[in-house]
C-alpha cells in the first residue's frame, strides 16, 4: 500500500531539487528553511530512505533521491498541464530571450506559422547576447549561441547541428571553384562566432590568410553585407535559409570542399516550466521546424 505523503512535502523536495538548496526553496515557496528541512525529512521517515546527502549547505540527491525526483517532476508537471488545459481558452503567453542573428534570420521569418500552429500560444520575444539567468522571473526561456553556462535546475537542448559553409553573393561564384581561391577574396570576419575562418581553413588543408575584411559582431550583419557583395562570408546555412532560397547567397564551394559542423544553438528554461502548456506548444513547434525526435522534452 503506498504511503500517504503531504503535497507539501513533495512541493518542498521538488523545490530542492530544482533549486539546489534548501534555502533557495524556502524562497522559492515562501517558507523558511528550516519548515523545508523538516518537511523533507519527514518525508525521508515516512518513505524509509534517504533522498539527499548534506553537505554543509550544499545538497546533493541520492540514487533515490534522483529516481523520485523523476517521478515528481513529472507528476507536478501533469498536473500543470490539466489545469492549463481547463483554462485552454486562456493566451498562453512565453517569454522568449534569443540570440539576435537566431531571432532575426530563423525564429522571426516563421512567427506566423508558429502562431498558427501553436494555438493559443502569446510570444514576447527579446533580443541579445547575454545569458538569462531567470533570477527574475523575467523569461520563460531563452535560446542561447554557443554552449551555455551550468546552472541548477535548468534544461538545456541542443537545438541540432548547423552547417558553416563560405557563401556569397551569386555574382561572386564563377570566382571561386576550389577552396583556395578563397585566399585571393575579400573573406568577411564575424568576430562573436564559435566556427570562423581558421577552423574552416585548417578542415581544408590550408592556413588562414591574416584578417583583411569587414568585421562584424552579428551573423545577419555578415550575411547583409555578403549578399551585397562586399565579400565571402562563413556563416550557418540554416541561419542563411531565406538569402540561399531567394538566390540573394550561393555557397559557391557546396560538394567541393569540407564544410564545420557543430551544435551552435541550444534553448534552455528552468524545469519548472518544462510542463507549462506554454513550453509544450513552443517544444513541439520548434521540434518539427527543426526536424528533432518530438517531443522535444
Amino acid at each position: 500500500m503506498l504511503p500517504h505523503l503531504p503535497l507539501s512535502a513533495l512541493r518542498a523536495f521538488e523545490a530542492a531539487t530544482r533549486t539546489g538548496s534548501f534555502r533557495a526553496a524556502a524562497e522559492d515557496l515562501g517558507l523558511t528553511p528550516s519548515a523545508v528541512s523538516h518537511a523533507i525529512r519527514g518525508l525521508e521517515r515516512d518513505l524509509g530512505t534517504v533522498l539527499f546527502l548534506r553537505e554543509g549547505r550544499a545538497i546533493r540527491l541520492t540514487p533515490e533521491g534522483e529516481t523520485l525526483m523523476r517521478h515528481v517532476e513529472r507528476g507536478f508537471g501533469e498536473l500543470a498541464l490539466g489545469i492549463g488545459s481547463v483554462a485552454a481558452r486562456r493566451p498562453h503567453l512565453l517569454r522568449l530571450h534569443a540570440a539576435p542573428s537566431f531571432a532575426a534570420q530563423w525564429l522571426v521569418p516563421r512567427l506566423r506559422r508558429l502562431l498558427a500552429e501553436a494555438e493559443g500560444l502569446e510570444l514576447r520575444i527579446a533580443a541579445g547576447t547575454d545569458y538569462t539567468r531567470f533570477l527574475a522571473d523575467e523569461f520563460d526561456a531563452d535560446i542561447v549561441y554557443g554552449a551555455p553556462p551550468d546552472g541548477v535546475g535548468l534544461v538545456v537542448l541542443p537545438l541540432g547541428t548547423e552547417t558553416v559553409t563560405p557563401l556569397c553573393a551569386p555574382e561572386m561564384a564563377p570566382l571561386i571553384r576550389a577552396p583556395r581561391d578563397l585566399l585571393g577574396q575579400v573573406l568577411i570576419e564575424s568576430d562573436n562566432k564559435t566556427v570562423r575562418w581558421p577552423a574552416w581553413f585548417a578542415a581544408n588543408g590550408l592556413a588562414a590568410p591574416p584578417p583583411r575584411g569587414p568585421r562584424f559582431d552579428r551573423s545577419f550583419l555578415s550575411l547583409s553585407a555578403a549578399a551585397d557583395g562586399l565579400g565571402v562570408a562563413l556563416e550557418s546555412r540554416l541561419l542563411a535559409e531565406r538569402e540561399i532560397a531567394a538566390g540573394r547567397l550561393v555557397a559557391p564551394l557546396a560538394g567541393v570542399a569540407e564544410d564545420v559542423v557543430y551544435t551552435g544553438h541550444w534553448l534552455v528554461f528552468p524545469r519548472a516550466k518544462r510542463y507549462g502548456r506554454p513550453m509544450q506548444l513552443f517544444l513541439a513547434w520548434l521540434s518539427r521546424e527543426l526536424g528533432l525526435p518530438e517531443p522535444m522534452n
